[in-house]
């Protein structure tokens, strides 16, 4: 008998199939037991009636417990009630292990703190499922937009030497002989030196950062894609993440419309997302802020509140541009039309989901950047290799980072990262 996976279904209408997975809740009526199996690509009611059922099999499903293993044979039919269509008339089971004891994870509420203590658990539910699925697609989606787009794939690393954004938010690690090294915060360096051989180059891997903070939007380990292009200028940098976000969104409502179902995410709010999107100078929307009340100076940068309030009369991703150079990193090109500033934009998502992309272009001169460096008090040393950049064939070049559980939250409708993530790491959070 085929096996075959609970998400190809309806391709075996009619016929018997076998299906390996596990039982994620069960119910009894009589003489009719209702299994409700997963096998991780999908699930699937199974309908086991005592007279068209193996007799060892029927009676061994009234002693099963939530989340048994096992292998289930029967026919597939079409049923339109069913989620999927289909639904399996079970003939027999075959039992890889009955648990001793009850599953953790009843039915009845359980708080966060319990949830997140039995995440490896947890996932197997329908809701971080769900998020999962979705967090999957948005990584597909990235990957082939950038290989359609011609950007080589570059792994920086893990491991280095060089602060690429704030030492306060720095995890240290001893390095043999060589002193201390640092968890990446940003591969950016690296990706500008292989942009200066490639062209147009990304990234796509974990990144860490030391904040204390306990919001909702922060996590201490997360996923980032950066890409960094050459003789590309902050307006064709922008263009390019409107690209990007837009052809994610798109995947995201035709890949995964059962998930977002499942989260009761208002579809219309994805739907439109379409170029352009707004752009809000930095000192308008600092203008906005105070008129409605916010203590933000000019110079500071924009907090969670200050977010929510310049998106929300937009039904899509808004670009506030060009902010104070003493608010953002060292490597941003100065703005020719007002020094104080500099060449950059973020993208704060609608709905009060806040910076989803950080990107600017990036300085491209030699003097400039030992300057800021200087001003920064950074190790000179540990730059030399960066500097070498500007030395050698420097040319204009832009970039950004993309945070995936920030995106992944936004695009599930989430009230909280740490939902993003299959093992969430926060500041008062390393179990599981």
């Amino acid at each position: 008998m085929q096996r075959i996976h609970i998400a190809d279904i309806g391709r075996y209408e009619d016929k018997e199939i076998e299906i390996a997975g596990w039982l994620y809740n069960i119910r009894s009526k009589g003489k009719i037991h209702f299994l409700q199996l997963r096998d991780g690509s999908a699930r699937i009611q199974g309908v086991a009636v005592e007279q068209e059922c193996d007799p060892a099999s029927f009676a061994a499903m009234g002693e099963l417990k939530m989340e048994a293993s096992l292998i289930v044979t029967g026919k597939v039919r079409k049923d339109d009630r069913a989620p999927g269509g289909y639904e399996l008339a079970v003939s027999g089971i075959e039992i890889v292990q009955n648990p001793a004891e009850d599953y953790p994870i009843a039915k009845k509420s359980h708080g966060i703190d319990f949830l997140l203590e039995h995440r490896h658990l947890w996932l197997r539910s329908s809701r971080p499922g769900a998020i999962l699925k979705v967090r999957d697609q948005a990584i597909r989606s990235f990957r082939n937009f950038y290989h359609e787009q011609g950007f080589l794939l570059i792994d920086t690393p893990i491991l280095t030497g060089s602060i690429g954004e704030n030492a306060g938010t720095l995890f240290s690690v001893p390095y043999f002989d060589l002193g201390e090294a640092y968890l990446a915060q940003t591969g950016q360096l690296y990706l500008e030196a292989a942009c200066m051989a490639f062209g147009n180059v990304y990234n796509f891997g974990p990144t860490f950062r030391a904040e204390k903070s306990k919001t909702r939007r922060h996590l201490t380990e997360f996923w980032m894609l950066e890409a960094e292009a050459a003789y590309l200028d902050n307006d064709g940098n922008m263009k390019l993440q409107e690209e990007m976000i837009c052809r994610l969104v798109e995947d995201v409502l035709s890949g995964c419309g059962e998930e977002l179902r499942l989260l009761e995410r208002d579809l219309d709010m994805l739907k439109a997302v379409k170029p352009p999107f707004p752009r809000v100078d930095y000192a308008d929307a600092v203008k906005l802020l105070q008129q409605r009340g916010s203590a933000i100076k000019w110079g500071d940068d924009l907090g969670a509140e200050d977010e929510t309030i310049v998106v929300e009369s937009h039904d899509r991703p808004v670009f506030v541009v060009n902010y104070p150079k003493q608010a953002k990193a060292f490597y941003m090109k100065e703005n020719p039309a007002n020094p104080e500033t500099v060449l950059c934009a973020d993208l704060l998502a609608p709905e009060g989901y806040g910076e989803i992309i950080g990107g600017s272009q990036r300085e491209d001169d030699f003097d400039k950047l030992l300057t800021r460096i200087r001003q920064e008090k950074l190790p000179e040393e540990a730059y030399g290799w960066y500097l070498d950049l500007r030395r050698y064939g420097s040319v204009p070049h832009s970039g950004f980072g993309i945070g995936l559980e920030r995106t992944v939250t936004w695009l599930c409708g989430t009230h909280h990262i740490r939902e993003a993530i299959p093992f969430p790491r926060t500041l008062s959070r390393l179990y599981p």
